[in-house]
Order: C-alpha cells, then sequence, then structure tokens
C-alpha cells in the first residue's frame, strides 16, 4: 500500500485529467469550425488516456478506485458558458488556467517518464494559440506552425463581462451608500442611484467608444504607413518578412521561399506585414467602437442597478439593509466568476470580493454620515 501522499497525488492527477477531457469535449461540442473541432476532440482523447493512466495507478498500488469523478464546478460552468455563448468566450480563461497547471507534473517521475509533462506543456500552447486567433477559428497555418507563435492571449470576453459588472455594482453601491449615510429619505437615495448609474454606464460606453476609435484610427494610420512603404521599398519589406518567418522558427530556406509567395500579390503582402508586423487586423482594426461602447454601457447598467432595486420597492433602513444584502449576493456571485479565470478556490474569491465591496460601501457610508452630520 502507497503512503498517503502518493495516493493523494494520484487522485488529484485524476481529478484534474478528467475535468481536462470533460472541458475539451464541450468545447468541441460548442465549436463550429471542423480544424478547431478535432483538435478539441484530440485533445479529450489524450485527456481520457491520462486519466486511465492514473485509475491504473491506484489499482496498481492496491487503492480501490470508487466512484468515477465528477468534473469540478468550474469546469462544468465553462463548458455551459462555452455551449451558450461560443469556444471564444471562454479560450483565454482556459489558457490562462492551461499555463499556471503546465508544470504539475514537472516534478512527478511517473507522469515525466510517460511524456505527461511535455504533452502538458504543449496543451498549454495550443490553447493559448487559439485563445488569441480570430472568432472564426485557428487557421491550418497556425496550427502547423504553433510552436512559432509568440502572441499574448486577448479578447477575454469573459473577464470584461464579470469586471464590467463588477464595477457597476460596486461603483453605484458605493454612491447608494454614501447618500444614505447623510440621512436623506429614501426618494433621494433612488434618484441618485439611478442618476449614478445612468451617467457610470453612459461614461464607460463613451470611454470605450473613445478609446476603440482611437485604436481604431491608430491602426488604420500605421496601415496606410505601411502601404506607403511597401509601394517604396519593397525589397526592404520583402526582408522583413523574412526575419519575421525565421523568427518563427522557419529555416532560411523555409522563410525566404514564403515570403517570395507572400510578396506576388501586393495585397496578400500588406495584409501579411500588418499583421505579423503591427499585429492589426486589417478587416477588423480592433473590432466595432459602437459594439464596445454598446457591451460597455449594459455591463456597467447591470451592475449599477442591483444597489437601487430595494428603494424602488421598499424605504428608510428596510431599503438600506435591502440593497446591502442584494449587492452583497451579486458581489460573492461575481467573487465565484472570478475564479473561472484566476483558478482560486470559488470560496476565497467569493469572500474577497465581498469584502472588498462592503468595505468600499462602508466607507462611503461613513463619509456621507460625516458630511450630513456638517451640513445638519
Amino acid at each position: 500500500m502507497a503512503d498517503k501522499q502518493t495516493v493523494a497525488r494520484y487522485r488529484e492527477n485524476l481529478q484534474s485529467e478528467t475535468d481536462g477531457a470533460a472541458l475539451y469535449r464541450a468545447l468541441s461540442e460548442a465549436e463550429t469550425d471542423p480544424d478547431l473541432k478535432q483538435v478539441f476532440a484530440r485533445l479529450a482523447g489524450i485527456e481520457e488516456a491520462h486519466a486511465e493512466f492514473w485509475r491504473r495507478r491506484l489499482a496498481e498500488i492496491g487503492v480501490a478506485a470508487g466512484p468515477e469523478p465528477r468534473p469540478s464546478w468550474r469546469v462544468r460552468a465553462l463548458g455551459w458558458l462555452a455551449r451558450r455563448f461560443g469556444p471564444q468566450f471562454v479560450l483565454p480563461a482556459i489558457a490562462a488556467q492551461e499555463r499556471r497547471d503546465s508544470r504539475a507534473y514537472d516534478l512527478q517521475p511517473e507522469a515525466v517518464a510517460r511524456g505527461f509533462a511535455a504533452a502538458e506543456h504543449g496543451h498549454a500552447l495550443l490553447i493559448g494559440a487559439a485563445a488569441s486567433a480570430a472568432p472564426k477559428g485557428l487557421p491550418g497555418a497556425t496550427l502547423a506552425r504553433l510552436e512559432g507563435r509568440h502572441r499574448g492571449v486577448s479578447g477575454n470576453a469573459l473577464r470584461a463581462a464579470v469586471l464590467g459588472a463588477n464595477d457597476g455594482l460596486v461603483s453605484n453601491l458605493s454612491l447608494v451608500m454614501g447618500v444614505a449615510g447623510a440621512q436623506v429619505p429614501s426618494e433621494t437615495i433612488l434618484l441618485t442611484g439611478l442618476a449614478g448609474l445612468v451617467a457610470g454606464a453612459g461614461s464607460m460606453a463613451m470611454g470605450e467608444w473613445l478609446s476603440v476609435t482611437s485604436s481604431r484610427e491608430l491602426a488604420a494610420g500605421q496601415i496606410a504607413s505601411e502601404a506607403a512603404e511597401f509601394e517604396a521599398f519593397p525589397a526592404e519589406e520583402r526582408e522583413e518578412l523574412v526575419l519575421i518567418y525565421r523568427s518563427k522558427g522557419m529555416s532560411e530556406t523555409e522563410a525566404q521561399a514564403l515570403a517570395d509567395r507572400v510578396m506576388a500579390d501586393p495585397k496578400l503582402a500588406l495584409d501579411a506585414l500588418a499583421r505579423e508586423e503591427l499585429g492589426v487586423d486589417p478587416e477588423e482594426l480592433g473590432g466595432s467602437a459602437w459594439a464596445a461602447a454598446g457591451s460597455s454601457f449594459l455591463l456597467f447598467m447591470a451592475g449599477a442597478i442591483v444597489p437601487v432595486l430595494p428603494f424602488l420597492l421598499l424605504t428608510g433602513t428596510a431599503a438600506i439593509v435591502g440593497s446591502l444584502v442584494l449587492s452583497g449576493a451579486a458581489l460573492l456571485v461575481i467573487g465565484a466568476a472570478t475564479a473561472l479565470m484566476t483558478g482560486r478556490g470559488v470560496l476565497f474569491s467569493a469572500l474577497r470580493q465581498f469584502l472588498i465591496g462592503l468595505a468600499a460601501a462602508g466607507l462611503t457610508y461613513g463619509a456621507g454620515a460625516l458630511v450630513g452630520a456638517s451640513l445638519g
């Protein structure tokens, strides 16, 4: 019989591989791009094989397998989000977790001997590349030269949604509690909360619109400059492409041949230079400013309405207590949602968010009480 530490390690590995297999199956089912669907299905098969290995190891040391481990709550939540909103909605969060977990097998001799450690590092690279690819999927050329990618993970829609709602909730809760601390009538608190909701959502939307518009204008200007350079100095631009392809791991011969093929089509060459040298998608230019503004408005408003709702139905102390209770519950939910991205424990994340949000509300309530007493 093996020691308790080894048994616990084997069981933890089995749970981890079970989670991985379930998550990749969910991504495969939700993915519409046939190449990515196949990749996710293949990854799920690898994780299932790894899980079976740890089941056998437990049996070899005389430990009953027990009930089949269920996927964790985090995996089930990510799978639901992937099926509801598409894999790209959750891939950045999964990629971040894969990077954190990629070294889990590095110091486990059984896993290293079976090649599991190298496989986990490869999975992290693959999911990172999928997360940073365009929403329509991962192109075949990217899959073929996966090891050469060096772009960071971007487009984290899940993170934006959670933090956008959190901004609205915490800021408007603090505003409402600050006014409540001044002992003003409930109607005044309600009016203040609604004004804060509209003002905050509008400010977030306009700020996001300006940010994306400025980014698009900058990208368009960079592409125009690149086009002028391409027309004036084609040989130098070709050499830049060669250097880019060499940095991705291609041999000199491969890089020269690929650069020649790309330069034969000016439109394709400019597209390649914009993507590889500037990191800009000429077709998207950073996305729609109006879509970004609209989503920011709605997300902020979704959070900001929570502390105001009780004042629509109640008055006085009951409304203040109701606002704190409802906002506290929302803070716990948002904290739990952040655990999907950070990989921290759900209880820790939920309580941390809860305490920070209520601390902000307590601070402004105290400030409101002081100002109210002074004015009175």
